[in-house]
């Protein structure tokens, strides 16, 4: 990608009234962000969703392609990945979110598109029973390759993320500011090793302070990346709820710790369970288990299965999502049959027993021929 190209897709995320939804729609009429800025208002008015109004923003949103210029030499001076959602190491479960950022600044070494990943809230102000399933859930991980992903927040966040780092696991932060700085501060030295055993994710360019209306965008990226979404402790209006709600609009298979029935940082967790939004989990077990991932290891390559076998509605379902595709990502299957990834996971394994599919890396699959 050239320094140009980069520019016009900075420069695209700073337009006045065009957020992530309408600026994917640009590109996808327009061919690519510097045509979004080349084109006449005209034909910018005729695009779905822009009008009049917003295509007068973006022929007067000139003077963005500066500022954008000076984030360039940001991200190169400090050795910032800059992921616009057509990038292949854009974080493809997140891309299958609607509304997920159009660009991400990443700095790491862990891979965005992990195999398996987990994301782990919580209370800022946990018990000592908060701490201590957090810190056995991600100890019992441990040798999984499992990728971590939490929000750097007080408490449960950094709690994750530090036995992370202590388990060898790699652990992402996502933040709701710029990478020119660290919030909360007190953070910093868990978030500079985490650089080099995971890394840090944020939609906001530096000199973005975190803002209040910030975190809940940062939580949106926390729900959206991951294939299980696992919450510890929380109140009754807890933020991690916020979290939950996001990754049960995104098909996502939500997790919570159960408590007390009179502690108020059990209400919100046990809330989640009592209305079906959250599978009850009690341990890291319970997750492989309910999610599928102890039978994906019991997969015999060399075994055959004919292929003419009878399929119920969701398998057929999923076999239909392949008719135009010669591979599949397992969000996509998600998001195309509307069904939460476990039950997915468990059909496609169905599916792979009886040879009609096949898994390739980085959770991608194809029919068989």
């Amino acid at each position: 990608m050239t320094s140009v190209e980069l520019q016009y897709q900075i420069a695209l995320t700073l337009i006045d009234g065009v957020g992530d939804v309408l600026a994917k729609n640009l590109v996808a009429y327009c061919g690519s962000a510097q045509q979004v800025f080349i084109s006449k208002k005209s034909p910018l008015e005729k695009i779905p969703g822009i009008g009049t109004i917003v295509a007068n923003k973006i022929i007067a949103s000139k003077f963005v392609l500066t500022r954008a210029e000076q984030e360039i030499k940001f991200i190169e001076d400090n050795h910032i990945s800059a992921l616009f959602f057509t990038n292949e190491k854009y974080p493809q479960r997140l891309k299958n979110c609607n509304d997920s950022p159009i660009l991400l600044y990443y700095k790491g070494n862990a891979n965005l598109n992990s195999q398996k990943i987990v994301s782990v809230v919580g209370t800022r102000t946990p018990s000592n029973y908060g701490n201590q399933i957090t810190e056995k859930l991600i100890h019992d991980l441990k040798d999984t390759g499992i990728l971590v992903v939490s929000g750097l927040a007080y408490g449960i966040d950094v709690l994750a993320h530090k036995e992370a780092l202590a388990n060898e696991l790699n652990t992402v932060g996502v933040l709701a500011h710029g990478l020119d700085r660290i919030y909360p501060s007190v953070h910093s030295n868990y978030a500079k090793k985490m650089i080099d055993q995971g890394g840090l994710l944020t939609e906001f360019m530096s000199q973005t302070n975190p803002d209040r209306e910030n975190f809940p965008k940062r939580n949106r990226i926390v729900a959206g990346m991951c294939d299980a979404l696992i919450v510890v402790e929380s109140k009754r209006q807890g933020g991690s709820l916020i979290t939950a709600t996001i990754a049960n609009a995104y098909n996502k298979d939500v997790f919570a710790f159960p408590g007390r029935a009179n502690e108020v940082l059990s209400e919100g967790c046990n809330g989640l369970i009592k209305s079906n939004r959250a599978n009850l989990i009690e341990s890291a077990e319970d997750l492989y288990y309910i999610m599928n991932w102890n039978e994906e290891t019991k997969i015999s390559k060399s075994k055959q299965i004919p292929l003419f076998v009878d399929l119920n509605n969701e398998e057929q379902v999923i076999v239909d999502c392949f008719k135009d595709k010669t591979q599949l990502h397992i969000d996509e299957i998600c998001s195309t049959t509307q069904l939460p990834i476990s039950k997915t996971s468990a059909y496609l394994l169905t599916l792979e027993f009886s040879n009609v599919i096949k898994s390739m890396p980085g959770k991608m699959y194809q029919l068989n021929s």
